[in-house]
């Protein structure tokens, strides 16, 4: 049986030599240092609302009730959300006051409590959530992340993370250091997404067709990568399984600092995206969402 207290402990005195992300850091967080995230023993949120514009399963027909983090263990170039991830842009909540968010959103309904780039702040929000729960909380938690987590963080939340909504950036350590500034993407991503996998397991909905359990892969595809795309469906299908839920993504658009790159200087062409579309057919990955470019 899981132990929910000993694991928040570990993953607190984890942020003591900081090790939450596979950056591993070693700054001693719990003393106010701030890591590479840029973020310290603080909680920085840039909102909190009710959200109905992710996969089906998640917005449904209520909503996701989304809790936005400011700042982020990469530091992707093109990132669509650059205000909150890369310039930190939000305030500073206390633990209670994120426990009473996390209530006052089941209250509006929603289906879940959506934790939006949580990585850094792992511990904080596995303690909220178990103070949450003692206080009435009964919707499924999401972890909607990049991706590039610490498998031993994410062996310390489970049975606390019902449904995980991970990206697979990339496939390729080259491309992930070029973007995001990371030597170890790749490896770190495929094992944390097995460790998922492993958890929850695939997708399951209930008889209206909201998520209650399991992993939905996310691929933002970029425009001249389109070999990167591939790979990391590949990687879904021999690796994770065919039964996966893959939302392959076409909203890229030039943001933040993009421009310094030809390739990613101009929108997602549409014969990019249907390339990646048909190669989803190819490798028999049935199960998701593909978006109108």
């Amino acid at each position: 049986m899981i132990d929910f207290k000993e694991n928040i402990d570990k993953l607190y005195s984890m942020m003591d030599n900081c090790n939450i992300c596979p950056r591993k850091c070693g700054v001693n967080r719990n003393k106010g240092q701030q890591g590479l995230c840029k973020t310290g023993n603080k909680i920085f949120v840039a909102s909190i609302n009710v959200h109905t514009g992710e996969e089906p399963p998640i917005s449904a027909s209520n909503g996701s009730g989304t809790i936005f983090f400011s700042n982020c263990t990469l530091n992707c170039v093109f990132c669509q959300n650059y205000p909150i991830s890369q310039l930190g842009n939000g305030k500073e909540i206390s633990l209670d006051s994120l426990v009473g968010s996390i209530l006052d959103l089941q209250k509006r309904g929603v289906h879940n409590i959506n934790f939006v780039t949580p990585s850094h702040y792992s511990a904080q929000i596995a303690k909220a959530v178990y103070i949450a729960k003692q206080r009435g909380l009964v919707i499924p938690i999401v972890y909607n992340c990049s991706g590039y987590e610490n498998v031993e963080t994410l062996q310390l939340l489970e049975g606390i993370v019902d449904i995980y909504l991970p990206d697979i950036k990339y496939a390729s350590d080259e491309i992930a250091f070029k973007y995001s500034k990371v030597k170890n993407y790749v490896q770190a991503n495929q094992i944390a997404l097995k460790e998922m996998k492993r958890q929850v397991g695939d997708l399951t909905v209930d008889q209206n067709g909201v998520a209650k359990k399991g992993i939905i892969v996310r691929h933002l595809v970029l425009p001249g990568n389109i070999n990167n795309t591939k790979n990391t469906l590949k990687f879904i299908s021999e690796e994770l399984s065919i039964n996966t839920y893959v939302s392959l993504m076409s909203q890229y658009h030039p943001a933040y600092k993009s421009n310094e790159f030809k390739e990613l200087s101009h929108s997602l062409s549409l014969q990019e995206y249907n390339e990646a579309v048909d190669y989803l057919e190819i490798l028999k990955l049935r199960n998701g969402w593909i978006q109108n470019l």
